[in-house]
């Protein structure tokens, strides 16, 4: 079998001073990388790791293979903004996605918003005005064992709330696997397809998004059809997660899906146990080597009341925030939360943090 290689950031600092330089920004954002993993898997199983500082990679990088290249440079790519209608998405810094679920049965706020445009409405006002970027509107529940929703059911859950905000110039994506729907929420005014099944649930979505020119998120989920989160048996989930993304990003690539508008999301919950969210987490800046930007959504997820005593939906905001700066450490451009006021404002100080230290020049040596 062919030895197939991942390069992965190990070691992450403030600032490039405080490393004197020898530190790798990642994805033009506000993370910088100064040791680096290269692990080689054959046949599934990791069969080296070999561990790099920032300059012996680069004195390395002649001699190692052209995969190997390619993820160097996908490292450091700074990614193009979002255009959303009239607003600009800068992808240099984390943005909030709010999550609004139209849905009688979504795991954290089933039924909350349903059949009321106006109630939706003001709580999409409510998550603006704390300082979302964007808005992700949903109309048919993912969690495990949700029953699958008839389209139209579902065209009739999101199209007037896309129209009702979109009529605000809000920034809005619309959270669907299926192409008719992707079609109406476009034409009805949201700007960012947001697949869970990353394209593949329907054959014909793929082309419309080429043929709509909107920005996608491709998501990993190992299940097929309406069970997204069957046959989550993974050799390595991290490795395995990034082989599948990598995959996906290159079938919307060669669908004629702009590069720029690609990006991805590794899926945490979806077919995955708390073990394997937990090495996804700690392995988010290897991501970056896919060379496009990253969303993390693991707001209010199952990990969170594993992780603290069964704490319900509604009383995971503590572990959702600490997840987004785990996010926001890794480098990620996009958290999708349902805690918007309290994401931003973590935002905010990590982004003060950071600030600060770019520029404590005590740190360069003397």
């Amino acid at each position: 079998m062919p030895q197939i290689h991942y390069l992965r950031p190990i070691a992450l600092c403030d600032s490039p001073q405080a490393e004197e330089g020898e530190a790798l920004r990642l994805a033009g954002g506000l993370v910088y990388a100064s040791r680096f993993a290269l692990i080689e898997r054959a046949d599934g199983k990791v069969t080296a790791r070999t561990r790099y500082s920032l300059p012996e990679l680069r004195a390395a990088l002649p001699g190692l293979p052209e995969a190997v290249h390619a993820q160097f440079d996908n490292l450091q790519r700074a990614h193009a903004s979002l255009q959303c209608g009239e607003r600009t998405i800068r992808l240099d810094q984390p943005q909030v996605m709010g999550i609004l679920n139209v849905t009688p049965d979504s795991f954290s706020d089933g039924g909350q918003f349903m059949d009321d445009p106006e109630v939706a409405g003001a709580h999409a006002s409510v998550m603006l005005e704390g300082g979302a970027a964007l808005i992700d509107i949903g109309g048919e529940s993912t969690r495990p064992g949700a029953p699958a929703v008839w389209e139209g059911d579902e065209l009739k859950r999101v199209i007037p709330l896309v129209e009702k905000l979109a009529a605000a110039g809000a920034a809005i994506s619309i959270d669907t696997r299926r192409p008719a729907v992707m079609e109406a929420a476009l034409k009805a005014g949201a700007h960012v397809i947001n697949d869970v099944s990353a394209l593949r649930h329907d054959p014909r979505s793929l082309e419309f998004a080429a043929r709509s020119g909107a920005p996608v998120v491709l998501m990993h989920a190992p299940g097929e059809g309406d069970d997204l989160h069957a046959d989550g048996n993974y050799a390595d989930v991290v490795l395995d997660v990034f082989d599948w993304l990598a995959a996906r990003r290159d079938a919307a690539l060669a669908a004629g899906i702009p590069r720029e508008k690609i990006v991805l999301d590794p899926g945490i919950g979806f077919g995955k146990t708390v073990a394997d969210n937990l090495a996804l987490l700690n392995a988010l800046p290897l991501f970056h080597a896919l060379g496009q930007p990253l969303l993390l959504g693991a707001s209010r997820k199952r990990m969170i009341g594993a992780l603290s005593n069964e704490a319900p939906a509604h009383q995971r905001l503590g572990g959702s925030v600490a997840l987004a700066v785990k996010g926001m450490e890794a480098g990620v451009q996009l958290l999708r939360v349902h805690d918007v006021p309290e994401t931003v404002q973590a935002v905010r100080v990590w982004r003060g943090l950071k600030d600060a230290a770019l520029t404590d020049f005590s740190q360069l040596a003397g």
